[in-house]
């Protein structure tokens, strides 16, 4: 069969993303859609401005900026320049060519009193050639050309998906990196009031040298966390920066972690909307250039019809009125005998369109794995995070209780000790937690192509 190799591609029709995890989809469902050789506008993968959805206004900024002026953006655009120049070099082919020549050269005759003399003569002319292309060789290449560069725009859609993708994680993991520095630095000043209160129990003999060497090395154990969060916060800084090209700086920031919105998921998102992921567009577009690469490959195998033609005029200073000179003649190339290079040309070309095709068919499974993982990230993800929240309430009560029992005398600093290391590791989880949220929503919007809305799932519903 002509696509066979597609029959496994994706069920991106008449199926749906459940919120809850899907089933694998029956083989007879899986089908490559029907308009996979329909030329899809390109540039629609951030027309939504997803980013937005979490509501700061710092996190907006930066998507804009890295989109405006990441350097991969800027490589991927010249190569759509390139393959623009490309297609138009390959429709070019098409038109006939033409051509003009001036010569000039010395000519030698004699006069009619026998005696030698010499004449200019020059020979301007005008030649044309056409290719009649009877099987369509040259049409099909044209077509080839046109779906690299739909292919090539594809490209550029998903380097600008994922930088937008790049620059939101990378925001949530800087203000995620600013909230753990805002714990150590909290729970640092706490660890030095431990420590004080340590110290003055040692030297007034109500506690042993143990107690006050456990609060200075716990004390320590948390300063080390300071030097630590700023140097992650530095270099999550320089990244963004170089995400945004630009040189290292601060990167201006907006709302707290905890005050970062997500969108909610509906439930039954349609599976066409994952059409819209340039990645999928490129890998449809670069199996049709090979399909119709393979065909001009077919093609070439036929007899070549060209027409050549050329129209000039003779100027001698020999002669008193220039001579004309027309001719007009077709040539038929057709291949005897080329040692089986065609024929392993188009092998090859058909190796290629098979290879365009297993391709496609990975892109529609991957962007099905994909948008299951980000799914259960924010379900699994926001599960942990409430589960986190109750054990730091607590851990915070117990530091509590431990610290007031210990104060007291009834209790050793052991137990407020482990308080206070209980309360730090739960407070760490939670923002983790949360920034693991947070970054699965961003995964779930770029594997959607690039968010979703309730025009889109309406559009894709018709």
């Amino acid at each position: 069969m002509r696509y066979a190799a597609l029959v496994a591609a994706g069920a991106l029709a008449g199926c749906t993303l459940p919120g809850k995890r899907p089933e694998g989809p029956a083989a007879a469902a899986i089908a490559p859609p029907p308009s996979w050789r329909t030329e899809l506008p390109a540039g629609g993968a951030i027309r939504a401005g997803w980013w937005q959805a979490f509501g700061d206004p710092a996190l907006s900024a930066l998507v804009s900026r890295a989109l405006a002026s990441n350097i991969d953006i800027e490589i991927a655009a010249a190569r759509v320049e390139e393959a623009r120049a490309a297609e138009a070099l390959s429709r070019a082919q098409l038109s006939p060519q033409i051509g003009g020549a001036l010569p000039e050269a010395q000519g030698q005759s004699l006069s009619p009193l026998g005696t030698p003399s010499r004449a200019l003569v020059a020979q301007p002319a005008v030649t044309a050639s056409y290719d009649l292309d009877l099987f369509g060789r040259l049409r099909l290449a044209s077509r080839a050309a046109r779906a690299q560069l739909l292919a090539s725009e594809g490209a550029r859609d998903t380097v600008r998906l994922a930088t937008a993708a790049s620059a939101a994680s990378g925001y949530i993991t800087l203000r995620a990196l600013d909230q753990r520095l805002a714990i150590a630095r909290a729970t640092l000043a706490a660890r030095a009031d431990a420590l004080r209160i340590a110290r003055r129990r040692y030297e007034a003999g109500y506690s042993s040298r143990l107690e006050y060497r456990q609060a200075e090395g716990e004390y320590s154990a948390t300063a080390q966390l300071v030097p630590a969060a700023e140097l992650a916060i530095s270099r999550q800084e320089n990244a963004l920066s170089l995400l945004t090209g630009q040189a290292p700086g601060a990167i201006p920031r907006g709302r707290p972690l905890d005050d970062l919105a997500a969108a909610a998921i509906p439930d039954g998102l349609p599976a066409d909307l994952l059409r819209r992921r340039p990645d999928l567009f490129q890998a449809e577009q670069t199996l049709v250039a090979a399909d119709r690469l393979l065909d001009s490959q077919r093609a070439a195998m036929l007899p070549n019809v060209a027409l050549t033609g050329s129209a000039g005029l003779v100027l001698s200073t020999a002669l008193s009125d220039p001579v004309g000179l027309f001719s007009l003649g077709a040539s038929i190339l057709a291949p005897i005998f080329d040692a089986g290079r065609l024929a392993a040309q188009q092998k090859a070309a058909a190796a290629r369109r098979n290879q365009a095709a297993f391709a496609y068919r990975r892109a529609a499974l991957v962007a099905f794995r994909e948008v299951d993982d980000s799914l259960a990230g924010v379900r699994r993800t926001g599960e942990q995070a409430a589960e986190l929240l109750r054990q730091t309430e607590a851990a915070r009560g117990a530091l509590q209780n431990a610290s007031n029992r210990y104060r007291a005398g009834y209790s050793a600093y052991i137990e407020q000790l482990d308080a206070q290391r209980s309360l730090l590791t739960a407070e760490l989880s939670l923002v983790q937690a949360r920034t693991d949220r947070l970054t699965s929503h961003v995964a779930l919007y770029q594997a959607m192509g690039g968010g979703w809305s309730p025009l889109d799932i309406l559009a894709v519903g018709r």
